[in-house]
């Protein structure tokens, strides 16, 4: 709580901080509503730097971006950067994908975690904050964006039970690696026979035995209307994205352990695998890796 500077005294206006904020609406909106560590909700953003342009938005993204238009926003309590460097696109499928065209674009994976019951109030911050950094010149425009997309959590499941890590670690905790998979269900309402089939079956027997320490599911929702026109209104509304948590580095387990994910899921029938994408933790602060996404 800042104070006129020699006097000891808070500024005149609001009794709670600086006239004029509304900082003293700050203690009314902490004192009600969800407070829970449960990420009920993610923001998935696959993107794409334009060429040439590669050092200028990771250096952009890491030293403004993940804090100012992400992190520093209400509600929003976890964060991670996850990259694929060439080697790691090429590693991906199907050949023809319906969320990345070419099925290699978006070599920058950011994932954050939101508290569970708080997706409506954050996102009133996050549209109005991304507006004025937009105004204020701090969003960089060279870079596409190939999957954005804010989700609800629907299950998260384990490979080892009630032992590691727990979901709401997943983004702080030091996974070697990530796998991202999207799948859009054959048909209206066929969601729930898919995501059951996911929980009961699938990923249990994948998990056992595997580097992967659990895998987290969520849907997606639309965006809201106001939004900023450079992120494009979410498809496939059947979908449900999966996103790997690895203990080893993705290509060292990538054959005995990723491939072949869309056919186990279209012989169970009731989904279509559209993208399977490892990727490696970024280092913050850092370069790392830039140049080796070309």
């Amino acid at each position: 709580m800042s104070e006129d500077a020699g006097t000891g005294k808070r500024p005149a206006g609001t009794g709670e901080g600086p006239a004029g904020t509304g900082s003293e609406r700050y203690a009314e909106l902490a004192g009600t509503g969800p407070y829970g560590v449960r990420p009920g909700h993610a923001l998935i953003t696959l993107v794409e730097p334009h060429p040439g342009h590669e050092y200028a938005y990771n250096r952009w993204y890491e030293d403004d971006h993940y804090y100012a238009g992400a992190t520093a926003m209400p509600w929003m309590f976890a964060g991670r950067r996850w990259v694929a460097t060439r080697d790691l696109q090429e590693l991906r499928y199907p050949e023809k994908s319906a969320v990345a065209r070419p099925v290699g674009t978006g070599c920058y994976l950011s994932t954050y975690w939101v508290t569970e019951g708080r997706y409506d109030e954050h996102m009133k911050w996050t549209v109005a904050i991304n507006k004025r950094l937009n105004r204020d010149g701090r969003v960089y425009q060279d870079r596409t964006h190939v999957f954005t997309a804010f989700q609800d959590h629907e299950v998260t499941v384990y490979r080892d039970g009630a032992a590691g890590p727990r979901d709401f670690h997943a983004l702080d905790h030091p996974y070697a690696g990530l796998v991202l998979q999207v799948i859009d269900a054959e048909g209206s309402g066929q969601r729930a026979e898919l995501l059951e089939w996911l929980r009961a079956r699938h990923l249990p027997k994948r998990l056992k035995g595997s580097p992967v320490a659990m895998v987290t599911v969520f849907r997606p929702t639309p965006l809201p209307g106001d939004r900023m026109t450079y992120v494009k209104q979410v498809e496939g509304v059947d979908r449900l994205t999966l996103l790997w948590f690895l203990q080893e580095d993705p290509r060292t387990c990538w054959d005995e352990h990723f491939t072949g994910l869309d056919a186990a899921v279209a012989e169970a029938g009731s989904g279509r695998v559209e993208l399977v994408a490892p990727f490696v933790p970024t280092v913050p602060g850092t370069d790392r890796y830039v140049d080796r996404l070309r």
